[in-house]
């Protein structure tokens, strides 16, 4: 695998996070859903939606780069605001379609663990798309329920709630 070079986003980069993030719903998220749902989830990727100058808030947004090439990016709050104090939240991790399987999702998300490690974390919960659910388990994620994640148009997709248990190495 080429090298992959982790950096948080800078405003610069919202507008290639948004085309990673609609690549990987259209072409990764047809599988498990149907077209009315992924259109659906589709309205809500836009450059706004990424809270890239919010790090003061405890809002991480990193991107993965590879060969100078945006290759997926990653979403950590560690807020805790209506969560235990002590857990973090994965807001998402999506890579391009055409590097899937190539290393840069788990690169992605074992810094975004390590930053809430850092930030004296002890676990991180996510909500995982269908097609992601095997990938989190791999990273040593445990589904917790099955919970529905609403979109646009009161579209729902169905989805499983995720939890990992930070080690303090």
């Amino acid at each position: 695998m080429t090298e992959v070079r982790v950096r948080e986003a800078t405003p610069a980069d919202a507008e290639t996070i948004a085309a990673v993030h609609a690549a990987a719903v259209r072409e990764l998220g047809g599988g498990d859903y149907d077209d009315r749902q992924v259109r659906a989830w589709l309205e809500n990727v836009h450059p706004e939606r990424y809270p890239i100058e919010e790090t003061d808030a405890g809002i991480h947004v990193l991107v993965a780069e590879r060969t100078d090439r945006l290759a997926g990016f990653g979403w950590l709050d560690c807020d805790s605001s209506g969560r235990d104090e002590s857990v973090g939240e994965i807001v998402a991790v999506y890579v391009r379609p055409d590097v899937v399987r190539e290393g840069i999702g788990s690169v992605l998300l074992d810094r975004l663990e390590g930053i809430a490690r850092d930030a004296g974390l002890e676990a991180v919960v996510l909500v995982a798309s269908k097609h992601a659910i095997d990938f989190y388990r791999r990273q040593g994620y445990e589904g917790e329920e099955t919970v529905g994640l609403e979109m646009a148009d009161d579209v729902s997709l169905a989805g499983l709630r995720m939890r990992k248990r930070l080690s303090s190495s």
